[in-house]
C-alpha cells in the first residue's frame, strides 16, 4: 500500500460524486467509481437489478464509460462505497480492470477519511490477461 497523492484524492472526489447517482434499492450500498485514462475522467456507479446477476458494479460502469470514449489503457481508478472502511473492488471487477492495465493504480475510500492505495497487481496477483490467449497451445494437444 502507498500513500494517496493529491491526484488520488481528486479522483476520489469524482468517485464520491458518482456514488450519489447509484441505483441500489436492494442492498442500499451505493458505490461510485472514477477512471482516469488519456487525461480524462470517466465516472460510473453501481446499478442494481432484481435479477441480481444483472447488477453492474461501479467499477465496470466507469470502465465501460471510458471504453465508450475510446480509452483502452487506464492509469488509475478510484472507488468509494457507503462503508466506513475503504471499499475494495470485487473479484469480477478486478479481473475486468486487468484487461485495461494489470498494474492499474487503485484508490479506495469509504464514508470516512480512510484511504487505501494499491496496484491492481497487488489486489489480483497472477491475473488472467491477454498474454495467456496469445501463447501457442498447439503442443498441448
Amino acid at each position: 500500500m502507498t500513500e494517496p497523492t493529491s491526484a488520488d484524492l481528486a479522483l476520489l472526489a469524482f468517485a464520491r460524486e458518482a456514488k450519489d447517482k447509484a441505483y441500489a434499492p436492494y442492498s442500499d450500498f451505493r458505490v461510485g467509481a472514477a477512471v482516469f485514462a488519456g487525461g480524462d475522467i470517466y465516472q460510473g456507479c453501481n446499478v442494481e437489478n432484481a435479477a441480481y446477476g444483472s447488477t453492474i458494479c461501479a467499477e465496470r460502469s466507469a470502465a465501460l464509460h471510458a471504453v465508450m470514449h475510446g480509452q483502452r489503457w487506464f492509469d488509475a481508478i478510484a472507488i468509494v462505497g457507503d462503508s466506513d472502511a475503504p471499499t475494495v473492488p470485487c473479484g469480477a471487477c478486478r479481473q475486468f480492470l486487468a484487461e485495461f492495465n494489470p498494474d492499474l493504480r487503485v484508490v479506495m475510500g469509504g464514508a470516512t477519511d480512510a484511504v487505501m492505495v494499491m496496484t491492481l497487481g497487488e489486489l489480483l496477483p497472477e491475473a488472467f490477461v491477454r498474454g495467456y490467449l496469445d501463447q501457442d497451445h498447439s503442443s498441448d494437444e
